[in-house]
């Protein structure tokens, strides 16, 4: 199986299931005498833990770090970073109905088609569990960014057809809250929209041609389980505009070149501009349903899937720190290729 890296000059690579003992990852490239805060790097995965709140998955996992190489005294040593996190709070017996019927929406059926094998034990490798290594390898690269004082902040705009005017880490509405409630009484669930802006980033990173820097954030965002949506700047709706409204004018504000309108995402020609980056990432709704669901097995035959097992409602609200750790990568990648290091 290939695809389990990404990167290039600061490489994640990921592994695990999960219903294994363990999911982790190894980051390369990281440069040394960097002061690795480890209670940083917990807290960014307690935001992405499953049974924090009464919409997501009730799976409890403590979700504890534990890093086995790359650092000394506090410090990274510029060698591969290497870590993982053990699975405690496992039911694989939640998935035995599952073993030879292909759940609508998942990844079964073209997994089966393509290995010849699969793990049905809450999709295995295909699981979203995956992302806790992304998140961790994204703090790493988090903590390299704030050297460079860049910032990447996300945000709900959207859960269902509700808007948020205000985007925000939590869900306060009570329309958006009752209407979660329904949907978990109904055994059914939805998907959003998050908002994401990296503000801090110098003109001149990325690259003009395949490397442009909005087109290594959208892979790394259509990479994330459930994301079916990216877009940067005026995104589709630039489709509809003018030229003479979409067009950035440049002005001169105190000696810094600046653009009065920001249509282009903070990315012109592949390489930033110096303005804030800002993009959109849409999720699906989760596709485990507690209810029946007409589907088909293994030998072709029609089947009756019955929903079970632990699952959110809405996966928006966890996928927040898993948005802004794909985005710390890939901002951190495109700088150590530029020849940054850290300030010392």
């Amino acid at each position: 199986m290939s695809g389990n890296s990404f990167g290039k000059a600061l490489v994640l690579t990921t592994f695990g299931e999960s219903h294994g003992v363990a999911v982790g990852g190894v980051l390369d490239g990281l440069p040394a005498n960097l002061e690795i805060d480890l209670a940083f790097i917990q807290a960014e995965l307690d935001r992405r833990r499953p049974g924090m709140d009464f919409f997501s998955s009730p799976r409890i996992e403590e979700d504890k770090l534990q890093v086995l190489s790359g650092l000394f005294e506090g410090k990274s040593t510029g060698a591969p970073i290497a870590f993982i996190v053990n699975n405690h709070n496992q039911k694989p017996s939640d998935y035995d109905h599952l073993a030879d019927a292909y759940r609508p929406s998942h990844a079964d059926y073209s997994w089966q088609q393509k290995y010849g094998i699969r793990d049905p034990r809450g999709g295995g490798r295909a699981s979203a569990r995956e992302t806790l290594a992304r998140v961790a390898g994204g703090a790493f690269a988090k903590i390299f960014l704030q050297t460079k004082n860049i910032r990447i902040t996300a945000g709900i705009c959207q859960i269902g057809e509700y808007l948020i005017p205000e985007p925000g880490s939590q869900i306060s509405d009570p329309r958006i809250l009752a209407f979660l409630e329904q949907l978990k009484s109904e055994g059914d669930t939805t998907g959003g929209v998050i908002s994401c802006t990296i503000s801090g980033v110098s003109p001149g990173l990325g690259e003009p041609v395949f490397d442009k820097l909005h087109a290594d954030l959208g892979k790394a965002m259509l990479s994330i389980n459930a994301v079916k949506g990216f877009e940067i700047g005026s995104g589709f709706r630039g489709a509809s505009m003018k030229g003479s409204e979409h067009n950035d004018l440049f002005v001169n504000r105190d000696g810094t070149v600046k653009t009065l309108t920001n249509y282009s995402g903070g990315i012109q020609g592949g390489i930033s501009n110096g303005e804030d980056i800002c993009f959109r990432v849409a999720f699906k709704p989760v596709s485990t349903l507690m209810k029946d669901q007409v589907t088909i097995n293994s030998l072709g035959e029609s089947s009756v899937l019955h929903g079970k097992g632990r699952h959110d409602v809405c996966v928006v609200p966890r996928a927040l720190p898993i948005v802004e750790a794909m985005a710390a990568l890939v901002i951190a990648d495109h700088l150590i290729r530029n020849g940054e290091r850290v300030n010392r």
